[in-house]
């Protein structure tokens, strides 16, 4: 049987990863470095497109970055000095390659291609409308429909065509695209989700982390601001800001979880916020123990923080295998608790006897806590406390993360006594919102907050167009494949 790790099933997800380029000798090589280091943003499918001048070339497929572009022929087979690509995950519903980005289509004025990160709160309400207006859809993706509003759009320019699809969208949005103005990189109003622009040589690069400018040897130039749109072509850089001013919302939760920690996100190290957090975490929350012990690898830097400030040593008593991926071939559902195991293994020799302070960075549905708690008893710990570096997750996403239903949100169905008897800890406490906009540097302002924390506070910063007419699921994406 093939089945999901039972570990990646408790946890959030990002969607996706975008990079572009212009101005490289063989882009496509550039694109496929950047993407490696954002695969950590999606592991389902992968795909490149880059344009020669004259002509578009694209490659895509599922499975990871290295399945598909680790062959030179298919590096060669994409030609041409300008690129972007994108990593992907989906939400519900199906995982095809119709829906593998990025999206391509010849328009009327040219060639367009786009890599979207995020996600289109009234995709669906804007799908019904372009379907009655004629407009033929070829894949399910939420991405599809900015590509049938550029192509109906009556603006005569080629960015203006964006510009005004771009008006008529809600929800969040991270863009690469290559259209005949050139390659452009664009951030919706509230810049909920990350874009970043660097250079690389004399070429211009963009991509949704700064670690992917690492591993390429480019320089981090700065964030694409909220709201900007960004030109790049052979009469060089343009930057524009098309839309009506928002007070800026970006996700907090790339702080907490789903950037690398070897990222800058707002300017700021991830790995350095982490580390605030769990000293935070320390203080409000702080327990008599032995060891702290993170949950690998994500828990690391908050451990290592709480360890700092409460004065206990860190130590790896959960060891990760990093040969197991999202799926695994399983024998038997009768066997399905050794795949607990094959992700992570509890360090007994160091565990036995002692009282543990155990850091994770989230709880979603309770599942993988439990199994952790348990795992530490097994292993002969006396005692089981749970810190977790981000506050209770009592609300969905509708912005790019694959949350479950509120229904499966253990926090959204427990109080935290309740939740601590579920995993049966000795003790367990969240960060509060407050602490965690303070490790962020900030003073949280309930009545107007300065990034969106809507997963934890059910603040949500934008319309939702398609949830509030009944018409969308929990991604509202059609199947969010973005």
């Amino acid at each position: 049987m093939l089945t999901t790790n039972p570990f990646d099933d408790d946890k959030l997800r990002e969607e996706c990863g975008v990079f572009g380029i212009w101005g490289a000798e063989q882009a496509s090589s550039v694109v496929a470095l950047g993407l490696h280091a954002l695969q950590h943003r999606g592991q389902e499918a992968a795909g490149i497109v880059t344009n020669d001048g004259t002509n578009y070339h694209a490659h895509r497929g599922m499975g990871h970055v290295g399945a598909n572009f680790s062959k030179p022929k298919v590096i060669r087979k994409l030609a041409g000095s300008a690129g972007i690509g994108h990593v992907r995950y989906s939400t519900t519903g199906e995982t095809a390659q119709r829906n593998i980005q990025p999206l391509y289509a010849d328009l009327a004025i040219g060639g367009f291609a786009v890599a979207h990160n995020g996600n289109i709160s009234n995709a669906i309400t804007l799908r019904e409308r372009l379907v009655q207006r004629g407009s033929i859809f070829q894949s399910t993706s939420d991405t599809e429909v900015i590509i049938h509003l550029v192509a109906t759009s009556r603006k005569e320019e080629p960015v203006e065509r964006l510009i005004d699809g771009l008006k008529q969208v809600e929800g969040a949005y991270s863009l690469c695209l290559l259209m005949p103005d050139g390659l452009v990189a664009c951030r919706d109003p509230m810049g909920i989700r990350p874009l970043v622009m660097g250079r690389y040589g004399e070429s211009i690069v963009f991509a949704s982390e700064s670690v992917a400018f690492d591993v390429i040897g480019a320089t981090y130039l700065r964030d694409v601001e909220p709201g900007e749109l960004i030109i790049v072509n052979d009469d060089g850089l343009r930057s524009f800001k098309p839309f009506e001013p928002a007070r800026p919302r970006p996700c907090i939760f790339e702080h907490v979880y789903f950037s690398r920690p070897d990222s800058k996100v707002d300017g700021t190290s991830v790995y350095q916020t982490r580390k605030a957090i769990g000293e935070e975490l320390a203080r409000e929350a702080p327990v008599e123990a032995d060891y702290v012990v993170p949950v690998p690898d994500s828990g690391v830097p908050a451990a290592i923080g709480y360890a700092q400030v409460a004065n206990i040593p860190f130590e790896l008593g959960i060891i990760r295998s990093h040969y197991i991926g999202r799926t695994f071939i399983q024998p038997s559902q009768d066997s399905r608790h050794s795949g607990v195991k094959m992700k992570h293994n509890a360090n007994s020799a160091l565990v036995e006897g002692k009282r543990i302070v155990l850091v994770d960075d989230s709880v979603v549905r309770g599942t993988t806590s439990l199994r952790l708690v348990q795992m530490m008893r097994d292993a002969g710990a006396a005692e089981v406390h749970m810190r977790i570096a981000s506050p209770p997750t009592r609300y969905s996403c509708f912005y790019g993360v694959d949350t479950p239903e509120r229904s499966k949100l253990l926090a959204a169905q427990m109080g935290i006594e309740e939740m601590r008897d579920y995993v049966k800890a000795d003790s367990l406490a969240f960060i509060s919102l407050d602490g965690l906009y303070r490790a962020l540097g900030d003073e949280r302002d309930a009545s107007a907050p300065q990034r969106c924390d809507a997963c934890f506070s059910g603040d949500y910063p934008t319309s939702l167009t398609d949830k509030e007419q009944g018409d969308g699921p929990k991604q509202l994406s059609l199947v969010g494949n973005h």
